[in-house]
């Protein structure tokens, strides 16, 4: 599976690359900053899966996101945020799945694995990804950054 990674803090783009570079059926194909670089390096690669950094600047989530479905159909777009209050306004636009920052990696390649192999995500399993792994504590944290 092809990624593309979107955020703006340098650290998590090196430790998602370190994640993603150890998986071998997964292939990081680009990284943005911002919502200009991210939608020239989808035009580019056409990756199957964009995770993409829920605060990344340059354009309004509810543009940005139709625009990257529109330049590559099909994409899998994966929000991230370590404000889990975002997984509303990530559903609402249509993402297909949230995973928080804190989440543990494991999280994450499993949300990579359900939504580039079906394109769906399940509820249940979104609710345990924004929860830190439990479905019973799925509301956000105003607390946590």
């Amino acid at each position: 599976m092809r990624i593309l990674i979107a955020d703006t803090q340098p650290k998590v783009r090196f430790a998602l690359q370190v994640l993603l570079q150890r998986q071998p059926d997964l292939e990081v194909v680009g990284e943005a900053i911002d919502a200009e670089s991210l939608l020239e390096e989808v035009e580019t690669a056409c990756p199957d899966v964009v995770l993409l950094g829920w605060e990344l600047p340059g354009m309004d989530m509810d543009c940005l996101v139709p625009s990257l479905r529109e330049s590559c159909p099909g994409i899998v777009i994966i929000a991230l945020s370590g404000r889990l209050e975002a997984h509303r306004a990530a559903s609402k636009l249509g993402v297909d799945a949230f995973v928080s920052k804190s989440s543990p990696p494991d999280q994450l390649l499993a949300a990579i694995t359900r939504c580039g192999c079906s394109g769906q995500t399940q509820p249940a399993a979104e609710a345990a990804l924004t929860s830190g792994g439990r479905p019973d504590k799925a509301q956000p944290d105003e607390n946590q950054t």
